[in-house]
């Protein structure tokens, strides 16, 4: 049986319209943060989780996507933090998760059919030892979002600081999805989300 901890964590930033706050560009409509902390043990004895086969999908980094890892990974660095590596598990439960938000026009850790601790189990929770652990910070942007912005905007939020500046994770997902006329919570306007999921699995 799984045992585990979730604390979730959430700020928002509304930011006025036209805002051009801590050097955000003008364009910059509406900013949206965070983020979630998911600790996580399993029995040792647990069965490992099936995962169907092409279940994973592994594709190369957008230049926001890899801007943002580079930021994030530099900002690390600066605190004396091991880089995240890309895990290809965290980066499919990570694009699965921004897709699914501008698709159905939500903004939260929980998707429509499952909980932010059943989506990263789903993808990454099984290890040999049965211990992992996960954290995830979303965000959402008018287009024109660039990586200097999101890590500025996660940085002045403890809990996405948090997230960024745990030496608990060992390896990252990383997904910016932008689409135009976005529904429900995002008004019809032209939107970028991201989701940064952080993972540690022993």
């Amino acid at each position: 049986m799984d045992e585990w901890e979730h604390i979730p964590q959430t700020e928002d930033v509304l930011p006025a319209p036209g805002a051009d706050a801590g050097g955000m560009r003008r364009n910059l409509l509406e900013v949206s943060v965070a983020a979630a902390v998911l600790a996580v043990l399993v029995a040792v004895a647990a069965p490992a989780v099936a995962r169907p086969s092409g279940t994973v999908s592994t594709r190369a980094l957008t230049p926001l996507e890899s801007g943002i890892l580079l930021r994030l990974n530099a900002i690390r660095a600066e605190h004396k933090l091991a880089p995240l590596r890309v895990n290809p598990r965290l980066a499919t439960a990570a694009d699965r998760h921004s897709h699914d938000m501008v698709a159905r026009g939500f903004f939260d850790h929980n998707s429509v059919s499952a909980s932010f601790q059943q989506r990263l189990r789903r993808l990454y929770g099984s290890s040999s030892s049965g211990r992992w652990s996960a954290g995830e910070n979303i965000l959402w942007s008018s287009a024109g979002l660039d990586p200097k912005q999101a890590l500025d905007l996660w940085m002045k939020s403890a809990p996405h600081r948090a997230n960024i500046l745990s030496s608990r994770w060992r390896e990252i997902g990383v997904s910016a999805v932008a689409r135009a006329a976005a529904p429900g919570v995002y008004g019809g306007h032209d939107v970028v989300v991201v989701t940064t999921d952080f993972g540690y699995r022993g």
